[in-house]
């Protein structure tokens, strides 16, 4: 396995929707090992495709906490065939906008379709963190991020020190 780098935002790659996979082959399959190993270092719970360059369907999950056994999901091609009525706020962080959270809006409880990492199709039902987790990684497939769930003024807020932050690390490096 190896470990993959993780995009930061503000960058176009991670505003694009990304295609959907034909099948879980053996090179999709590694990708998902390969997310896995970047989200467990990062560390992390979810991670998408898009974060690490690659503009297709396929998202890796695992909300297990330290000590506990892996709870781990590889999914290509997620689809939500429902969703509850109920909502839940969670405070929610990601990988490509470190040190950055903000209370977010979803459905509590979703069931969500997908190709497994063998290329079975799986229908899996999550709620809480989990569900909230799921929906988080399949909103990068669409090229949305957390923060485009907030308010124009806190998104804004959030992208400019991201920007400045970037724009220090690469004058630092350079």
């Amino acid at each position: 396995m190896a470990k993959l780098d993780i995009i930061l935002a503000p960058d176009p790659r991670l505003k694009i929707k990304c295609k959907p996979v034909g099948r879980v082959d053996a090179k999709i399959a590694r990708l998902m090992d390969n997310m896995l190993e970047t989200m467990y270092v990062a560390p992390g719970i979810g991670l998408a495709a898009p974060q690490v360059g690659v503009a297709q369907r396929v998202i890796v999950v695992d909300i297990a906490k330290e000590g506990e056994a892996s709870a781990a999901l590889k999914m290509a091609n997620p689809e939500l065939i429902w969703v509850s009525d109920e909502d839940a706020i969670f405070n929610e962080g990601c990988l490509s906008l470190p040190e950055h959270y903000a209370d977010v809006v979803r459905p509590r409880a979703i069931k969500v379709r997908y190709l497994d990492h063998t290329n079975e199709i799986r229908e899996s039902a999550a709620e809480d963190l989990l569900a909230t987790c799921i929906q988080h990684e399949m909103d990068h497939l669409d090229g949305i991020l957390f923060v485009d769930h907030l308010t124009a003024l806190k998104r804004n807020i959030i992208l400019r020190k991201l920007l400045k932050a970037k724009k220090s690390a690469s004058v630092a490096v350079g």
